[in-house]
């Protein structure tokens, strides 16, 4: 079972929480970017990418029996800020199109690159799978 944490008083965020607090098993993704199965990037589109790998996120997720909802954390990294803020109405679409309507805690952050040179976004997130 998981219960948002907002503090009195705070403006409600859009798209996150401010905190999570959860109990039973924790489970840890590793960070996901935007190619498929076979390790094979399907495109550069920016929403594109971001769609890819939150289903590898919900992929990775299901092996140890969890579901989106069970997501408290994730960390998004992206190479171009400006990228991001000017998708994020697809961005948005394509998370609820995979997550849903459950908004975890959330940190997101412009890097200089990622290991994989093809790669836009990366996410990772962490689960709490109730006993």
């Amino acid at each position: 079972m998981h219960t948002i944490l907002q503090p009195e008083g705070w403006s409600k965020p859009v798209g996150y929480a401010n905190g999570v607090a959860a109990r039973g098993r924790l489970v840890f993704v590793g960070g996901q970017v935007g190619w498929n199965a076979e390790c094979r990037f399907e495109t550069d589109d920016f929403v594109g990418q971001v769609r890819q790998t939150l289903a590898n996120i919900v992929a990775v997720l299901a092996e140890a029996g969890g579901e989106p909802q069970h997501i408290t954390s994730m960390t998004w990294y992206f190479t171009d800020k400006a990228e991001y803020i000017a998708n994020l109405k697809g961005i948005g679409e394509a998370y609820r199109a995979v997550i849903g309507r459950h908004f975890p805690a959330m940190a997101a952050m412009q890097v200089m690159a990622l290991v994989e040179d093809r790669a836009k976004v990366e996410i990772q997130a962490i689960a709490v799978i109730p006993e």
